[in-house]
């Protein structure tokens, strides 16, 4: 039996690991082993299929490197007990057969595609095509799983420390159709690429800060006006605190109804998770209001310790109210008013981000010109600057973040003549 042939059989006796073959390169990997002594039309087009895959998943350089890194992030029964720290508690069988199926991954994503092409079948029959095959290189496994005598040991560390699954892969998630789906391409920004507004964001700042330390913190409602940063302040704290631990569940407003299946899946992960509710209003008092209401106090399925929810609006009361709601047909209209306002004040932490004023919004624009190497004379920007503001409706640092990029668009060489 040859080598291949032999990683084979060893990859397709996995256990603890065997997800790992149903993620899309090790899978095809595994179906070219299988095709060793398949007819050389079936063999060559497995070769072509794999090597293309590689190419599309930018792993051509580095197989051992892409495949170990599969294996870390499989979500399987040592993962999940490593992330709650339980894995010394593991039978000797099931620890026995992780420290197998690492050495076995590992075996086989370091064997030579050359060595492949020496096991085949029929090689004699296809050394003219055989020797102008695309190859791959194997690259370095990762550090957690190249010492094989040691990677329980750095693996469950990982886990513990990282989660297990996606939650290790990945750190911003959308709530869609009763299911956690990862957001493949997150916002990057960051809290150096906000301006302004330093106290309100400290505010949140702290108190994530108290909540990633396991300290006492409050669910939070960040609202005011629109383009003040309050959506960038909760994507810029996960890009800063992502190493510590944290993560972030969008909710959709519609679908709050499911806060039970939710903490359903994510209660037990060794992950500190805020729950994210963009642009959150009302018109009236709905069934999603009450769920709101519910899973900030007094529902039955209880907020876990390794949750908070924050909320942005462009209204403080999140409720939209009119006079016609004041006036009403409720025979106890003070009792309607309070009903409408104690959404709100289930929030523990409420945070304004107002409408900047000019000296303000000419201070952030001043504060993104210097950020981005703006080198335009402060009063020609400022007056420029507020011309882009009152052709725009109002100020905001979003507005400026605007105005700024607005900068660096290329003018045209020549400019359209006004019809007469």
């Amino acid at each position: 039996m040859t080598e291949s042939e032999k990683c084979a059989l060893r990859l397709s006796s996995l256990s603890i690991y065997k997800g790992v073959l149903e993620r899309s390169v090790p899978k095809a990997y595994f179906e070219l082993l299988c095709s060793l002594s398949c007819e050389p039309l079936s063999f060559l087009a497995k070769w072509g299929s794999f090597f293309e895959l590689l190419c599309d998943r930018g792993c051509q350089d580095s197989l051992c490197t892409y495949i170990t890194k599969a294996a870390l992030y499989d979500e399987n029964s040592f993962s999940k007990a490593a992330a709650r720290g339980e894995h010394m508690s593991l039978p000797e069988s099931i620890k026995s057969a992780v420290r197998r199926d690492i050495e076995i991954i590992a075996q086989a994503a370091t064997l030579p595609p050359k060595q492949i092409l020496a096991d085949y079948k029929y090689i004699d029959e296809i050394k003219d095509i055989a020797s102008s095959l695309p190859l791959w290189s194997g690259g370095e496994p990762l550090p957690q799983l190249k010492d094989t005598e040691r990677a329980f040991e750095s693996s469950a560390e990982f886990y513990r420390k990282n989660g297990c699954g996606m939650f290790a892969r990945y750190k911003a998630f959308i709530w869609r159709d009763g299911t956690i789906n990862p957001v493949l391409h997150p916002d990057s920004i960051t809290l150096d690429d906000l301006k302004g507004y330093s106290h309100a964001r400290n505010l949140v700042i702290n108190n994530t800060k108290a909540f990633l330390n396991g300290h006492s913190a409050n669910n939070c409602l960040l609202y005011g006006d629109k383009g003040t940063g309050k959506s960038s302040t909760v994507k810029a704290i996960l890009n800063e605190y992502c190493t510590q631990g944290l993560r972030v569940v969008e909710m959709p407003k519609e679908r709050l109804c499911d806060f039970p299946l939710l903490i359903d899946k994510i209660a037990m992960v060794p992950m500190r998770f805020i729950l994210y509710i963009d642009d959150l209003s009302f018109q009236k008092q709905d069934d999603s209001y009450a769920s709101l209401k519910a899973v900030l106090e007094g529902g039955l399925a209880a907020r876990p310790e390794n949750t908070l929810i924050y909320a942005t609006s462009n209204r403080r009361h999140i409720v939209r109210e009119t006079f016609a709601d004041r006036e009403g047909g409720e025979l106890h209209r003070n009792d309607q008013m309070q009903e409408s306002l104690s959404l709100a004040d289930r929030f523990g932490l409420s945070v304004n981000f107002s409408a900047p004023s000019k000296q303000d919004y000419l201070d952030i624009v001043a504060a993104i010109a210097d950020q981005k190497g703006v080198g335009m004379e402060r009063q020609e920007l400022f007056k420029r600057a507020e011309t882009w503001a009152i052709e725009r409706g109002g100020r905001s640092a979003r507005c400026a973040r605007q105005f700024i990029d607005s900068l660096f668009v290329p003018k045209n060489d020549y400019e359209f003549e006004e019809e007469e």
